[in-house]
């Protein structure tokens, strides 16, 4: 046998191993998101189920109780949806009574969302959901803030 046929049979299994490393699950950054992110979302069924809301029509009308009335395109901006997504998600809250939807006066193409009265009440017992769920997620509070911050500058690096 040659030295560079030695050479590339010493070394081909542990470049087959660093890929293989590099292609394991538990090493992916996005595994460890999108499992943390799915395992957060069932944590929220519990505590928005009584509310009548689902995670993604809670996102929105948390985004409609920091600011409203809002444009579809704003609100869709805001939580990172497009209005395929968006539009079945606020019809569902409009039938159930919390938001109203309709043309802007100035430009017809805009829909403005409101919420109504029932919307608006709705956030007196929505505001004990974050607590709720911090307490599942046996964190301490300088710790989910910082992994907060961590997942906002990501988000940000990536847009």
């Amino acid at each position: 046998m040659t030295k560079s046929a030695t050479k590339t049979s010493k070394t081909e299994p542990a470049a087959r191993r660093a890929a293989g490393e590099a292609l394991r699950l538990d090493n992916q950054l996005c595994f460890a998101l999108y499992a943390a992110s799915g395992l957060v979302t069932r944590a929220y069924r519990p505590l928005l189920e009584p509310l009548g809301l689902t995670y993604p029509q809670y996102l929105a009308m948390m985004a409609l109780w920091e600011r409203a009335p809002r444009t579809v395109k704003d609100l869709g901006q805001a939580l990172d949806l497009d209005s395929g997504t968006l539009t079945p998600l606020l019809k569902r809250l409009e039938t159930a009574g919390f938001v109203t939807r309709r043309r802007d006066a100035e430009d017809e193409r805009r829909v403005q969302v409101e919420l109504t009265a029932a919307g608006e009440a709705l956030r007196e017992r929505a505001a004990e959901v974050p607590a709720a769920l911090a307490c599942q997620l046996h964190l301490p509070l300088d710790q989910i803030v910082g992994l907060r911050a961590t997942l906002q500058d990501l988000a940000r690096r990536l847009r």
